[in-house]
């Protein structure tokens, strides 16, 4: 059975994923909050978020009522309808590995971060509001990628050779792979971070000469033990 996404919005998690963005370090070599205005770091940078909720919820009114919002929902639920079974086909195919989860959550987030949290009953993932429809296409692509290395065994294997951090930074740079297997579904690339760009052209060269992931991954293991990510 081709596992379910459930694209929703959440006023809540969107307030707190705006505060995050605004107070989180800056990651694999990027130099700017994305998607933030002046006005909203302003209000919510070096505070708590409960200290800054309600002057960031009232900031944010007008876009919550905007009726683009559910259409925004229903126009990537029914795109993403039309790619899913064929991506899960291709994902598990390349993988060698069954995807774990019956349900991930899309969350509309009107920020430009969008991270996923893989441990959890149901997973969950954002999507960016204002991005189009294939480049959130893309996105949900990027983010079920990462959760299902999370969760099979591959995350634990890599993790135990080359540590919590550049296991993350792997799982970024193989999303090369989606540019390589998938990009005719959303027909965007999918750019990857600037920490990882070497390493991404390293994934791209290899994965032409042979389309094995668990070998791709012994050799970007070695890569990354003599070089680092960069």
């Amino acid at each position: 059975m081709t596992p379910k996404i459930k694209i929703l919005f959440d006023k809540e998690r969107d307030l707190k994923n705006i505060w995050d963005n605004c107070n989180s370090k800056m990651s694999y070599g990027q130099k700017e909050i994305k998607g933030v205005s002046e006005n909203i770091i302003k209000i919510c940078q070096g505070k708590k978020y409960e200290t800054c909720k309600p002057e960031l919820e009232k900031v944010m009114k007008s876009t919550y009522k905007s009726p683009f919002i559910p259409l925004t929902i229903d126009s990537l639920t029914k795109g993403w309808v039309k790619v899913s079974k064929e991506y899960f086909k291709r994902l598990e195919k390349i993988t060698g590995r069954k995807f774990q989860e019956r349900e991930v959550i899309a969350y509309i987030t009107t920020t430009g971060r969008c991270p996923y949290s893989p441990n959890q009953k149901i997973p969950y993932f954002f999507v960016n509001f204002f991005s189009n429809l294939p480049h959130s296409m893309k996105t949900m692509g990027h983010e079920l990628m990462h959760i299902h290395l999370h969760n099979t065994d591959w995350w634990d294997k890599v993790k135990s050779e080359i540590g919590y951090d550049k296991t993350h930074d792997l799982k970024e740079a193989l999303t090369e792979i989606l540019n390589l297997e998938f990009r005719d579904l959303w027909l965007v690339k999918d750019e990857g971070y600037p920490n990882h760009q070497q390493l991404r052209r390293y994934i791209a060269e290899r994965w032409k000469k042979s389309k094995d992931f668990n070998k791709l991954t012994k050799e970007c293991i070695v890569w990354i033990k003599k070089r680092g990510v960069k």
